[in-house]
């Protein structure tokens, strides 16, 4: 029995500190998530070291990896389906899930695949920028997909990174409806402003005609449903889901919910702890995510949740890397949730 069955890429992360002019340099735009082939991703490394720019830190990464670590460091009984390589990344990335207790299936290793990879350029603001090649990832398929985990989950969390990956929209359809006939209850991050960008038909098969809970920052909110004002944004999502979480960096989090009634809503506005030095955010929001489902599936109220998983986020943004150590996960909600 597992609380939540999640799937998305799986990549390794690579962490290097930029400046400003580093990452003109190297036209990416900031904030936002690049695809590279293998090619131009060993352009941009061999331009760091030539600049003399050495990774600060290799993590296991991928959004919906990043969200199940959270899930199961505070408790939780996840499982993973992605595509990794038979290579020495893919087993570094497998490992480091299973040691916090994440579940995943020998369907999601390819033989003689690459195992993805993400270039994190790191500003001094603290803002991740980063250029990703999925390597293997990017032909998932059904076929790496245990879809008998999903009968014994409560939730499917789905990254939306997966909304630019054709070979996987008919898997996102079957698991939906697998999903539907189960009785578990899906979740969806939009993961990245250019996902909405421009992969937003595949954002919307992913959506179906509705699920439960969304996962988005303001930028993305804003994209996909064209309001300015993010209130109104978040009351919008909700023609999608049943609660729209809304992060906003230190202004907070709008949390949009839809009653039982259908027209009646509620809308909750939780705060974002004071942070003096952010250093970095990768992985911010996927913990997020992951902070907020596993104390919804505790059955905890919505600011509760919002409040624990702003705790954890604005933690992970005052370190390097997206993930903390798990016992850092179990003592910032024994703080939280007993006060």
């Amino acid at each position: 029995m597992y609380d939540v069955m999640a799937i998305g890429n799986a990549l390794v992360d690579h962490e290097y500190l930029v400046s400003d002019a580093a990452l003109e340099e190297i036209d990416l735009t900031k904030g936002n998530m690049t695809l590279a082939g293998f090619e131009e991703q060993q352009q941009l490394l061999a331009y760091f070291k030539l600049s003399e720019i050495d990774p600060s830190k290799q993590a296991g990464g991928g959004s919906a990896a990043n969200t199940m670590y959270a899930f199961a460091s505070l408790g939780g009984k996840p499982f993973y389906a992605c595509r990794v390589g038979d290579d020495d990344q893919g087993a570094f990335y497998l490992r480091d899930l299973h040691q916090a207790g994440v579940a995943t299936s020998d369907k999601s290793i390819h033989d003689g695949g690459v195992t993805g990879s993400c270039v994190v350029a790191v500003t001094e603001d603290g803002e991740r920028t980063m250029q990703t090649y999925l390597g293997t990832s990017s032909d998932i398929t059904a076929d790496n997909v245990d879809f008998d985990a999903l009968t014994q989950a409560d939730w499917l969390y789905i990254e939306g990174y997966l909304a630019m990956s054709e070979s996987i929209q008919p898997a996102m359809t079957q698991l939906r409806q697998q999903a539907g006939i189960h009785g578990a209850k899906i979740a969806v991050s939009f993961a990245d402003p250019a996902v909405v960008k421009f992969a937003k038909d595949g954002l919307l098969n992913i959506l179906g005609n509705k699920v439960a809970v969304i996962f988005c920052n303001s930028e993305e909110a804003r994209l996909f449903t064209d309001k300015k004002q993010l209130k109104a944004a978040a009351r919008a999502l909700l023609d999608y889901c049943q609660t729209a979480v809304v992060t906003d960096g230190a202004n907070g989090a709008i949390i949009a919910h839809k009653l039982d009634t259908e027209s009646d809503i509620e809308v909750h506005e939780v705060a974002t702890p004071v942070v003096a030095n952010v250093i970095d955010t990768n992985g911010a929001g996927d913990n997020y995510a992951g902070t907020f489902l596993y104390a919804l599936s505790q059955h905890y109220t919505l600011p509760e949740c919002g409040r624990l998983a702003s705790e954890v986020s604005a933690q992970i943004i005052q370190q390097f890397g997206p993930r903390l150590a798990s016992q850092d996960y179990k003592d910032i909600a024994q703080r939280v949730l007993s006060a």
